[in-house]
């Protein structure tokens, strides 16, 4: 059974950063493209960024238009663990941010909801203006 576990949220102030986590279980990480979605009350959870491994060094990343240039996705394998660097928040960033693992393996990335199977509890991210 896969577990993902969000920690990391917070509350700040415009321009601050945070950086979230997402603690992986139950199948072979690195083999699974993750992604960050985020969602507030009464809209639909949206796409942030995803990330894949193609090996080495070697990575795939893509990120909403929304977030590029501020927040960075990244992962350690070795450490089972997907991480979300935001820096410049704003006061639209103020979601539940959501970490998932893909459906299947793979060097695929997905901006879609319904590519992802597994889905951690989500973490509070509030940004004061």
């Amino acid at each position: 059974q896969v577990q993902l576990v969000e920690s990391g949220g917070g509350l700040v102030q415009a321009g601050a950063s945070l950086r979230l986590s997402c603690a992986a279980s139950g199948r072979t990480f690195s083999r699974y493209p993750m992604g960050w979605f985020r969602q507030v009350p009464g809209k639909e959870r949206e796409f942030v960024a995803v990330i894949s491994w193609i090996g080495g060094s070697t990575y795939y990343t893509d990120y909403a238009d929304s977030v590029k240039g501020r927040f960075t996705i990244s992962r350690d394998n070795a450490k089972n663990t997907m991480y979300l660097q935001m820096n410049s928040l704003k006061p639209e960033d103020t979601a539940v941010y959501y970490c998932a693992q893909k459906d299947r393996p793979g060097f695929g990335l997905s901006k879609s909801r319904s590519d992802y199977d597994y889905w951690g509890q989500g973490t509070q991210v509030t940004v004061s203006s």
